[in-house]
């Protein structure tokens, strides 16, 4: 199905009054990535544990997920290699971690482009609340993240 068909039947559900849903899991651990759904296809780089994608199609048989990563690519990997834990890449240059959701809160920590915090919940007017591996959380606005 092309790009245009797809963007076409999604704006018919959304026209519909279908909810139309982004469905995201993490990387569970390390894997590769391949053009198509098979073993035997090209390999096409090796996606990190903990990396948050979008979930475009799964196979019947759930053998294979095909997913769309940070940078925008599409390719297929091994169903097995994804968690439902999901995560965020921070994209902002540098971005403070509040303790509450809204800017005049306090910051609790900071954090730098790349690095992938875990995410915990939506939270009002555009926030995420996030944990970090050392077990700090707080809230970022979700446009200096991906993966929300």
């Amino acid at each position: 199905m092309s790009r245009r068909a797809i963007l076409a039947a999604a704006l018919l559900l959304q026209a519909s009054g279908a909810a139309v849903a982004i469905d995201y899991a993490s990387v569970a651990r390390t894997a590769i990535l391949y053009e198509t759904s098979s073993l035997q296809a090209r390999k096409l780089a090796i996606i990190h544990t903990g990396t948050p994608v979008e979930i475009v199609v799964t196979s019947p048989d759930l053998q294979w997920v095909k997913i769309r990563d940070p940078g925008g690519g599409m390719t297929w990997v091994e169903g097995g290699a994804l968690s439902r834990q999901r995560t965020v890449l921070v994209t902002a240059e540098q971005a403070a971690v509040r303790r509450d959701a809204n800017a005049g809160a306090p910051v609790a920590f900071e954090v730098a482009r790349d690095v992938v915090l875990e995410f915990v919940s939506a939270a009002p007017d555009g926030w995420v609340k996030v944990r970090h591996v050392d077990g700090g959380e707080g809230y970022l606005r979700a446009t200096e993240v991906w993966g929300t």
